[in-house]
Formats: structure tokens, sequence, C-alpha cells
């Protein structure tokens, strides 16, 4: 029987078992927060993005999910600086060219600010610039696309929260906790 785990991946834990970073400075990992053995992550989340990792004992599963090539939806809120304009909405919704090539056109649209945990540490805020929420939904899932995409359209990203992967959500889980698909 396979095995699928939904985790809530808090900010600042790195999306693998192990770390083998800096000597004398550990970094949280999964094993922090899962202690289930055979699973590994379909996928990866950066160290400053919080949301949604999917983790399975399934090795065919886990490539249908990470690869680009299967276009598994993936959902996003993301806080940005700036007030979004139709026109960069626009240039998320056609596909931006980033250094390593044109981005597939993802689902993009300002929402109002989810219901979200605090984070840890706390976005920074500063009165004289506005932010805004954006749900954005891409199909592939390159090193840091959604940070890159936000930002060529002139909206760098404060704060990214992956909410679902195909029909996988976060809805109910808190940060650091997991529960089984």
């Amino acid at each position: 029987m396979t095995r699928v785990i939904l985790f809530n991946k808090p900010m600042n834990v790195l999306s693998q078992f192990t770390d083998r970073g800096t000597e004398g400075s550990p970094r949280a990992t999964l094993s922090d927060y899962i202690d289930v053995p055979g699973v590994y992550p379909a996928g990866c989340l950066d160290r400053d993005s919080e949301g949604l990792m999917i983790l399975t004992d399934d090795g065919k599963l886990q490539a249908r999910i990470a690869s680009p090539r299967f276009k598994r939806p993936k959902t996003y809120l993301v806080m940005v600086e700036g007030t979004p304009t139709d026109a960069q909405l626009a240039a998320l919704r056609d596909g931006v060219t980033l250094k390593d090539g044109p981005t597939r056109p993802a689902q993009a649209e300002t929402i109002a600010p989810p219901d979200l945990w605090p984070r840890d540490p706390p976005v920074r805020y500063r009165k004289s610039v506005p932010d805004a929420w954006l749900r954005l939904t891409i199909t592939e899932g390159r090193n840091r696309q959604v940070r890159r995409m936000v930002a060529h359209v002139g909206l760098p990203c404060l704060r990214l929260v992956r909410w679902s992967v195909g029909d996988w959500t976060l809805d109910g889980l808190a940060p650091g906790a997991w529960r089984d698909a």
C-alpha cells in the first residue's frame, strides 16, 4: 500500500531529512518533524518558503509529482511588495522569460490577505511601501521559480506559501504538522 504524507513545512526548515550544511550550525530538517521510515519528499520547497510538501514511499509516484513533464498544478499564496497592475498580472499569465528560459503561462490573481498562521520570523513591514497577496498556479517547478517570476514583473516576494499540489491542500494542517493523505 502506497503511503502519501502531507506536511506543512514551516519557514527555515530544509526539505530534506539530513543537513550537510555548515558544521556547528544545525538547521531544522524534515527529520525534526517526521519520524516515518521509507518516505521521501516529492519535490522540494526552499528553506525560506512555507507550505505543502508531499512525501511518499512510492518512487514512481514521487517522480510523477515532482516532474514538470506531468504538469501537475501547484498553487502558491504569494505576498509581494507593491500593488500588482493588470499588466504585471497579464505578464505572469502569459509566462515570463527568466534567465533559464520562458516559463509556462501561470494562473495569477490578486486575493484578499489569506487567514494564515503568523510567520516566524515575521515579514518585514514598511509603512511607505504597500504589499499585496497573489494566488499563483504554475505547472513547472524550477528553482525558486515563483519568487523569480514575481520579481521579474517588479513585485518582490515577501512571503511564499505553497497551498496545494494537484488535489492535495494544506487545508486544516498547522505549520510543522503532517497527516496521511
